[in-house]
């Protein structure tokens, strides 16, 4: 599932296919199920729109989610992942060293390179099967 969700998180970025210049993120179910996707020209923006909504919908925590970003995960991300109660981010790129401590500090799931059926799992990988 882990490996599609970069995909389906293009496909649904209409300003992207506009602009050719927005990053995107993407809140999916364990099923891979798309819940949400926002776009901005900024990462963290992206997350922040993503995690805000939920918030603003009393859907907090987002403890059976996964948190796909169109580019590299970083510390703030997986941060913010983590206060929102988000257990797996995947990325498309690559993750800090940084957030590679966090994820495994904060208990979480942390994917990256994920493209062309591939990925990386960085921490927790228990959560990962197959």
């Amino acid at each position: 599932m882990l490996v599609s969700l970069p995909d389906a998180l293009r496909a649904k970025q209409r300003v992207f296919d506009r602009t050719g210049g927005l990053h995107a993120a993407g809140l999916f179910t364990p099923a891979g199920e798309l819940i949400t996707l926002r776009e901005d020209v900024g990462r963290h923006n992206a997350v922040d729109k993503v995690i805000g909504e939920q918030l603003l919908a009393g859907r907090m925590p987002l403890a059976d989610h996964v948190l796909q970003v169109s580019g590299r995960a970083s510390f703030e991300i997986v941060q913010k992942a983590a206060v929102a109660g988000i257990p797996v981010v995947s990325a498309v790129s690559a993750p800090s060293s940084l957030a590679v401590e966090a994820a495994e500090r904060f208990g979480m799931t942390l994917v990256g390179f994920v493209r062309e059926g591939r990925c990386n799992v960085y921490t927790h990988p228990e959560r990962v099967t197959g």
